[in-house]
């Protein structure tokens, strides 16, 4: 089981520096816009874990979690809040464990894609908050010269 979580969280960083490298590849707006993106399609992932299993009530709540993370991605896309979109990164691990890894989530999500999306997460937000400065100074570069 050691074993399990160790490949799954590997998996995560993987498919999670791809996201960067792909993320990267884009101006700051792009950039910031992939990753917003990305945190709620992240929370679409398990509002479909729900559909699958036909649960109702994990519909539910998965889908109580869209305003949450959409709030998050929203403040960095249109009011450059990007230390809100590292902490909406941030504390989706928290939604993974609690409700997916050690709550009654853990039947609507498989627990490789939990354990992965601990990771992936955590790389996600720990990249947001090296390139927050160098964000807020591009930024600032050309709202010198609008």
């Amino acid at each position: 089981m050691q074993m399990d979580y160790a490949l799954w969280l590997l998996l995560g960083l993987v498919l999670g520096g791809i996201l960067l490298i792909y993320a990267r590849s884009y101006s700051r707006r792009g950039e910031v816009q992939v990753l917003a993106n990305t945190l709620v399609i992240a929370a679409i992932i398990y509002v479909g874990f729900a559909i699958i299993w036909g649960n109702v009530i994990w519909f539910s709540i998965e889908l109580a979690g869209l305003p949450i993370y959409g709030f998050f991605a929203w403040t960095a896309i249109r009011y450059a809040q990007y230390y809100l979109l590292g902490i909406g990164w941030m504390l989706h691990p928290i939604w993974d464990v609690a409700l997916h890894l050690f709550g009654s989530g853990r039947l609507i999500a498989p627990e490789w894609y939990v354990v992965g999306c601990i990771s992936f997460d955590l790389l996600v937000a720990g990249y947001i908050f090296t390139r927050m400065s160098y964000w807020q100074r591009e930024k600032n570069a050309v709202c010198q010269y609008d």
